[in-house]
């Protein structure tokens, strides 16, 4: 067969693409397909066996619609674009998700869906709540908390709060981290299954969860009331509360649903009670609330019959792998405590070690202070033996002083003693002196008034006896060799004699007085002489009295 027979052959397609909640897909489709080929790829792609729960919804005229299963992709109303798109999402919620979702990936799809809705605020969470389901969901995401790894402002990337719990209150982006951080360090050991499992358990007791709102009227002209559907039955609500439905209708007391145009029409099981009919805007949505009652209605259903052989060993394998998983669980989370414990064992030996080191650097360095101390004591002790031998010999040397100050004190006494004898005995000598020579002068000048009255007789003697020898021989001088021999020449020469005599007295006197005073002059300047040396003597006494008193 040719190459171009082979191309003819083969199908004509059209491209896809699939859109998760966290990922995108493309595929190529034959024209031929219907919606369940093209739905049945995808959930081969994703291993997906709990296919009831989704379908995939793409969005014309601004209306969000589900793809029908049993008709061609390519004949109904899809938005002509190429790649056609395609949103991969849960059309039917469980009515407990711990016991209907068994797989991994329809649990992680559930999660990732309704976290989603609650951050896009289509399900009402109190802020209490949020922070807990975003500590979860950080568990999920990041497994335990170590404080050493997930260093504040770790979450700071991370979309974790819906908008409006951050503008009613007026908290920082740290502080939300902070309460979130709080519970999430509680969360430790738990694996992310579990934490997606919790996550969702919390969520389906919201009032909003799993809820398709649809806005009706009880008559053609007015749209004031919303239509509820969710897995358990169809609720009644204001148009102003989604929180509270004004009347609900169980799946279980609901006969029949028929629709017609634009009216819905709800038969209770009761015959007596009323016949509820309400009406929609629109003919495509009357047909989406009615596809959406009968899915949510036959798996109601489901859910009260004996299980299927596909879902009993669905059921099996889930439990068989979360049996498996626990002890996986179990086993790991042993192994991570060995490895904690190994590791902070590691830490302790690190620790000890290093402390140990550190001893070890601190001994050393207390060794080496020690020996320099030491050395330092030694020569400081032989220092202080030389400062010891000096200090005894200049000990020694003031005690000898000390003994020579004394015996100096001892002669400074006896010779102040003495000096003080002596200078009482200059004193003495100095009265008597002064008394001698005021004797001596009075005696001076007694003998010079003698002296005088001496000379003045003398002169007085030689006067009279020249007026006697006149008047008695007057012619004595003309005959000068005439020589009586009278007594009266025999007195003349004894006058004679006796005033040779007394002249002879008078010049003895006289050389005695003047020796006397050159004695007193001599004495008096020894005296003085002596009387200085007494007051050097008493100047280099005082001297060292003040010297041994400083000593």
């Amino acid at each position: 067969m040719s190459i171009r027979g082979l191309k003819k052959k083969q199908p004509k397609t059209f491209k896809v693409k699939i859109i998760t909640v966290d990922a995108e897909m493309e595929f190529s489709c034959e024209m031929k397909w219907k919606g369940k080929d093209l739905f049945d790829l995808v959930c081969r792609a994703l291993g997906l066996r709990e296919t009831w729960f989704f379908g995939l919804q793409y969005t014309m005229k601004g209306m969000c619609t589900w793809l029908k299963m049993d008709k061609k992709v390519l004949d109904q109303e899809i938005p002509k674009e190429d790649p056609i798109s395609f949103h991969f999402l849960a059309k039917f919620y469980p009515e407990k998700v711990e016991e209907e979702l068994l797989q991994e990936i329809t649990q992680h799809l559930f999660f990732l869906q309704v976290k989603k809705q609650i951050l896009d605020e289509e399900i009402y969470c109190s802020p209490e709540a949020t922070v807990l389901l975003a500590s979860y969901a950080v568990q999920a995401k990041y497994g335990d908390y170590d404080p050493n790894f997930h260093e504040p402002g770790f979450l700071a990337h991370d979309e974790l709060l819906p908008k409006r719990v951050l503008r009613q209150y007026q908290l920082t982006a740290e502080m939300w981290e902070e309460k979130i951080t709080a519970w999430y360090a509680e969360h430790r050991g738990i694996a992310r299954d579990e934490a997606e499992m919790n996550y969702l358990k919390i969520a389906q007791d919201l009032e909003m969860y799993g809820v398709n709102y649809f806005p009706i009227a009880q008559n053609k002209n007015h749209t004031d009331l919303l239509l509820g559907v969710d897995a358990k039955g169809i609720h009644i609500y204001s148009i102003n509360n989604r929180f509270s439905p004004n009347k609900s209708f169980e799946w279980s007391s609901i006969r029949n649903i028929s629709c017609s145009e634009k009216e819905l029409t709800i038969k209770p099981l009761d015959k007596k009670a009323e016949v509820f009919k309400f009406f929609s805007s629109q003919l495509k949505v009357n047909k989406l609330i009615f596809q959406l009652c009968i899915g949510n209605h036959d798996l109601f259903m489901r859910r009260r019959k004996v299980d299927s052989i596909e879902i009993q060993q669905m059921k099996a394998q889930a439990r068989e792998e979360k049996a498996r998983k626990k002890m996986e669980n179990q086993r790991l989370a042993r192994e991570k405590q060995l490895r904690e414990e190994a590791e902070r064992a590691k830490e302790e030996l690190e620790r000890r070690l290093f402390q140990l080191e550190d001893e070890a650097r601190q001994a050393n360095e207390a060794l080496l202070r020690s020996q320099e101390a030491a050395e330092l004591l030694a020569e400081k002790a032989q220092i202080a033996e030389e400062e010891a031998k000096l200090l005894a010999q200049n000990a020694a040397e003031a005690e000898q002083e000390r003994q020579r100050l004394e015996i100096t004190a001892l002669k400074s006494k006896e010779e102040k003693r003495l000096m003080e004898q002596k200078m009482r005995e200059a004193e003495l000598i100095a009265v008597k002196l002064v008394k001698e020579s005021d004797r001596r002068a009075k005696e001076a000048e007694h003998l010079k008034q003698d002296l005088h009255e001496a000379r003045e007789a003398e002169r007085k003697a030689k006067q009279k006896l020249l007026d006697i020898t006149r008047l008695n021989y007057p012619h004595m001088a003309k005959y000068p060799q005439y020589s009586p021999g009278d007594s009266r020449d025999a007195n003349f020469d004894k006058g004679s004699i006796k005033l040779d005599l007394k002249d002879i007295d008078l010049k003895r006197l006289s050389f005695e007085i003047e020796r006397e005073r050159l004695d007193y002059l001599e004495k008096s300047r020894k005296f003085e002489d002596r009387l200085k040396e007494l007051k050097s003597e008493i100047h280099a006494l005082k001297l060292e009295e003040k010297q041994a008193g400083l000593y």
